[in-house]
């Protein structure tokens, strides 16, 4: 199954401008992190402390993978479903329970046996919420395409929308056998799984040869007699 993936990724827009420290003048906006979008807007819970972090496992499950092997994925995504980034790293929000199905999911795709660098969230896990993104509200300044939040933090490719059932965008184990436009998360598991061992390969390969204590490349082992 895994040998008929494609292997051009998907190019990835710039995630959306996040509201910055300065933001809190614009009407409707508490300078808050975020919090009150999350919990108002969008009735995720969050937990206290700095920065806001949102409670996984209710309304959502998080698979964490490789920004090249995100890409990828993206093409089996819906429309409606989040994803964040940061820094090298790619979260995309898939349906409640899947972080207990990834186990078996990857045996059954027989990925089971390799070492990749793909990670999901479930219940009981937490995980550091992207600043929300600029809205227009009440003739306020609007959103601003291209641009990318500060260095290192969590920001938005494809922000959640307030008053929509987030559940109904998120892949599912249950799509499976549904029309290929349906968020399934076995293609994007095995997509995802796919290049993980592609990124593996590669750093192996690009690790310098070992060479035994003492000896230089280019010279060989004395033979040992008994």
């Amino acid at each position: 199954m895994a040998g008929s993936l494609p292997t051009l990724p998907l190019p990835v827009p710039l995630p959306r401008l996040p509201l910055g420290p300065r933001d809190a003048d614009v009407p409707g906006v508490p300078d808050d992190g975020g919090r009150h979008w999350y919990e108002n807007e969008l009735g995720w819970a969050t937990v206290p402390g700095t920065p806001v972090r949102l409670v996984v496992g209710r309304r959502f499950d998080v698979l964490d993978v490789p920004l090249e092997a995100g890409r990828a994925a993206l093409r089996h995504l819906g429309p409606g479903s989040p994803v964040a980034v940061q820094a090298d790293r790619m979260r995309l929000l898939v349906a409640a329970g899947s972080a207990d199905e990834l186990p078996g999911l990857l045996e059954w795709l027989e990925w089971g046996a390799l070492d990749l660098d793909l990670v999901a969230l479930g219940a009981g896990a937490l995980t550091e919420a992207p600043l929300p993104p600029r809205t227009e509200r009440d003739g306020a300044r609007g959103v601003t395409e291209g641009a990318r939040g500060s260095q290192g933090a969590a920001v938005w490719l494809r922000p959640p929308e307030p008053g929509c059932e987030v559940e109904a965008s998120l892949p599912t184990l249950s799509a499976l056998g549904c029309p290929a436009d349906t968020p399934d998360l076995v293609r994007i598991v095995d997509t995802a799984a796919a290049h993980c061992h592609r990124i593996r390969l590669r750093r192996a390969c690009a690790r310098p040869p070992a060479f035994p204590q003492g000896l230089r490349p280019g010279e060989r082992q004395p033979l040992a007699f008994s």
